[in-house]
């Protein structure tokens, strides 16, 4: 009487107790005929495999970058309008952290929205706690004018930092998908 063999195991032989190497258990219907891979084990505390104790990574989305830009650049201004007395340096300080922090924090997919939302928070900022020129609009109006000519230097160098940042990982992501 011949041994039926099961799962291409190879027979045991008569009076052995080893353990025969193969799987664990039967193979699914379904995965007959196809290549197995193992899965990825996930870490104790929930991050994905080989980042050992690292938290998740979180992005941004466009509308969180508009929202975190915009209420990070309004806290610049408040403080800054506190302590100093008026929009400055700490201001200008505050929104290049702030355009670091989006463009380094966006996702892939919205990666242009970081050097957009940074110079629409920082003229909202402007608009609310800078210099007016007059009564009414048309004096809200002129005093942001002169508040993005005089901050110049550093809305551009905030949104240049932003706009450097995003064309790197735009490049780099390129290049790693044609790998």
């Amino acid at each position: 009487m011949e041994q039926q063999r099961t799962h291409n195991r190879p027979p045991r032989p008569r009076g052995s107790n080893a353990p025969v190497p193969g799987p664990a258990g039967p193979p699914e219907p379904a995965s007959r005929g196809r290549l197995r891979l193992p899965r990825a084990r996930r870490q104790p505390d929930g991050s994905g495999p080989g980042r050992t104790g690292a938290a998740p990574k979180r992005r941004l989305t466009a509308v969180g970058t508009g929202v975190v830009a915009l209420a990070a650049t309004l806290l610049g201004a408040v403080a800054d309008n506190l302590l100093l007395g008026g929009l400055g340096v700490l201001f200008g300080v505050v929104y290049i952290a702030v355009c670091f922090q989006l463009a380094v924090r966006v996702r892939p997919a919205d990666l242009p929205a970081a050097p957009i939302a940074g110079p629409i928070a920082f003229a909202l900022a402007l608009l609310v706690f800078g210099p007016t020129s007059g009564q009414g609009i048309g004096g809200h109006v002129m005093g942001l004018a002169g508040g993005l000519a005089t901050r110049a230097g550093w809305l551009f160098a905030g949104t240049g930092l932003a706009a450097a940042i995003v064309a790197a990982r735009h490049l780099a992501r390129r290049r790693s998908r044609t790998r």
